[in-house]
């Protein structure tokens, strides 16, 4: 696991005589993804800077790596678990090595087979590969996005970075992307490939882009998750479940450093650790929750781990400490992320990183074997598919009539809205309306709907709930989810594996039917049923939980001085209206109704500008304030 940084001039000109300067500046902005080592690579056309957390000790497997005679250059963010494989098949075709290292696989298997590169690896990756030769430039990302890669077109040249903060410190463009401010306050993330800064991309997931001197960058899909339902039994899907993930948690614990797993009360991290636990009885579990009651799943963990016979390492959270460390934790994010779950995985991997180097997680599990609540909406509303568009508009004008917060107004507003236009995935923060009330500049041709169309037109006829669920994929998985994984496991030098989210894995889970994945009303059905026998009852059908944050009642209490001053000293007022957010608070406070999660979003941005705009660190120490500011 580490970081990367790079530039590739656009023109045939030499690089401009700073550039390794800015290169370096670059590259000191993500000391923390790697603070074993660093390296450089500088010609007359690329500069390459690259940051090592050392997990596997490689002979020789330092960065930049060369191959064939310094022809071709790489850098390298991830880890690739069937590079042993790929090795042998290349070693048959005349290839050989200098190190055991999956870097230098991955460099030999692009001079084989160019672009298709990216179809052969398996794992968690980005990365750049450099033909000197032929001035060649190409970067690829992995199928789900577990890795990030961002990109910035400047006049002179190409920006790279696993960290969009490595490339704010070099560019001179740094102007707000009111399009993409406007999808966040619906999504709680910057959705698609934008990000909040108008001149930064990010590649996205399943893509590659290649680049040659004097010519445009070009950008390829070479992978979409996608669902192709097979007849089997069950049986048979659960033999298939279980041996998958039996390989792919062996291959993730591949390591030279003691690898651990968070643990929640939840199936996903339980399924984990019982597994882990097989090819290491001694692994150790980590878990976090809050002080405050019917908030905190640590006894839950500590059951499970008790249950599955592991160590378990806990650590509860205080409303303060929650306020002291928001704005580091914004800080790594990037770009604001409103997600209350993502800030107890800032301490959790905190505390994990005092215990093991090595982490293993549950993410994917819910989107691609149909974990959440909301996949058993299509069958709840079933009634409305046989009343006839007529009495649907009819009971939907109704309906707008109702009270908010009366019982029963969501539902039939819901059932009598189409799929496509009432689930945009996971979170729906504001509405259109309320976004022209809060944003300044709305922009009314830009609906959150622009986000989720063609997603939803290229799967037109499948099953609702195979919809939501891609939707969910290709949006909230990479958007919000393995956002939060990387930057905040990466903030403490900690390296985070997700078996789930492997295409071996997936391969299983997209020929299983939907009725299968939910059936009787049990989310991941299929999946339950694969591990009994390998998680106890008690565990494996316990409700689930979340991430239960305690913002609906430190708002109201402990965190209300503290929200009141954020939006009071935010410097935003030509963005949103500060006034609509003062009483959101304010009807929050005196509980007219729950408005902690639209609350959140705009606390986070407000935070998230004063550090990214307003330039406003303070709260950084060293080496990392050193970091942003050089």
């Amino acid at each position: 696991m580490c970081g990367f940084v790079g530039y590739v001039s656009i023109y045939s000109e030499p690089l401009i005589k700073n550039q390794k300067k800015l290169v370096q500046r670059m590259n000191r902005s993500i000391v923390h993804r790697g603070p074993d080592e660093e390296g450089y690579y500088v010609d007359e056309s690329i500069s390459l800077g690259f940051r090592r957390l050392s997990i596997i000790d490689v002979e020789h497997g330092h960065q930049p790596l060369s191959y064939k005679e310094e022809r071709y250059w790489i850098i390298f963010n991830g880890e690739v678990y069937n590079y042993k494989e790929l090795r042998d098949e290349l070693t048959t075709k005349g290839y050989s090595f200098q190190t055991n290292s999956d870097t230098e696989v991955i460099l030999a298997a692009y001079v084989e087979y160019k672009e298709e590169v990216v179809s052969k690896l398996r794992g968690m990756f980005a990365f750049i590969i450099w033909d000197k030769q032929e001035k060649t430039f190409f970067g690829a990302r992995d199928q789900f996005g577990i890795k990030p890669f961002y990109y910035a077109v400047e006049d002179e040249g190409l920006y790279v970075a696993s960290e969009k903060k490595a490339i704010l410190s070099v560019i001179g463009d740094k102007k707000i992307d009111q399009v993409a401010l406007q999808h966040y306050l619906t999504f709680q993330y910057v959705p698609t490939s934008n990000t909040l800064h108008r001149a930064i991309k990010e590649l996205p997931p399943g893509h590659y882009m290649t680049k040659k001197l004097n010519e445009e960058i070009v950008i390829k899909r070479y992978w979409q998750a996608d669902f192709k339902p097979v007849q089997k039994t069950e049986d048979v899907f659960t033999t298939e479940i279980k041996n998958s993930l039996y390989d792919s948690i062996e291959r993730h614990m591949q390591s030279d450093m003691t690898v651990g797993s968070f643990l929640s009360g939840g199936i996903d991290s339980s399924i984990i650790v019982a597994i882990a636990k097989e090819f290491n009885p001694k692994l150790k579990t980590l878990s976090v929750g809050f002080e405050r009651e019917g908030y905190t799943e640590i006894d839950l963990a500590k059951e499970t781990a008790e249950e599955l016979n592991v160590e378990n390492f806990s650590h509860t959270i205080t409303a303060q400490e929650f306020m002291d460390e928001f704005p580091r934790f914004v800080w790594h994010m990037d770009d604001p992320l409103a997600d209350p779950a993502a800030v107890p995985q800032f301490f959790l991997s905190k505390l994990a990183r005092k215990h093991v180097k090595v982490a293993l997680s549950g993410e994917g599990a819910d989107e691609i074997f149909g974990g959440y609540g909301i996949y058993n909406e299509p069958h709840s509303l079933r009634f409305f598919t046989n009343t006839g568009g007529v009495i649907n508009y009819a009971i939907n004008q109704l309906a707008r009539l109702i009270p908010e917060g009366v019982k029963g107004k969501s539902f039939l507003l819901r059932g009598t809205t189409s799929l496509e236009n009432r689930y945009v995935g996971n979170a729906k923060v504001f509405d259109e309306a309320e976004k022209n009330k809060i944003l300044t500049n709305y922009k009314i041709e830009y609906p959150y709907k622009v986000v989720t169309e063609s997603l939803y037109q290229q799967t037109a006829g499948y099953s609702p709930i195979d919809r939501m669920q891609l939707i969910d994929i290709n949006t909230w998985l990479s958007g919000d989810l393995l956002l939060n994984a990387d930057r905040t496991t990466m903030a403490h030098a900690l390296e985070l594996r997700t078996p789930f989210l492997d295409k071996e894995v997936f391969k299983v889970a997209q020929q299983i039917p939907s009725d299968l994945r939910i059936a009787n009303g049990t989310t991941k059905y299929i999946l339950r049923k694969a591990v009994e026998g390998i998680v106890p009852d008690k565990v494996l059908y316990r409700k689930k939980l979340g991430f239960p944050v305690p913002i609906r009642h430190w708002l109201k209490d402990e965190m209300y001085e503290w929200a009141l001053k954020i939006i009071n000293d935010s410097q935003t007022d030509h963005l949103v209206n500060k006034k609509y957010v003062v009483d959101l608070l304010n009807k929050h406070r005196i509980g007219k109704n729950d408005y902690s999660r639209k609350i959140w979003v705009m606390l986070t941005f407000m935070v998230w500008h004063r550090i990214y705009v307003e330039d406003k660190v303070e709260f950084l120490i060293e080496p990392l304030s050193y970091a942003v500011n050089q």
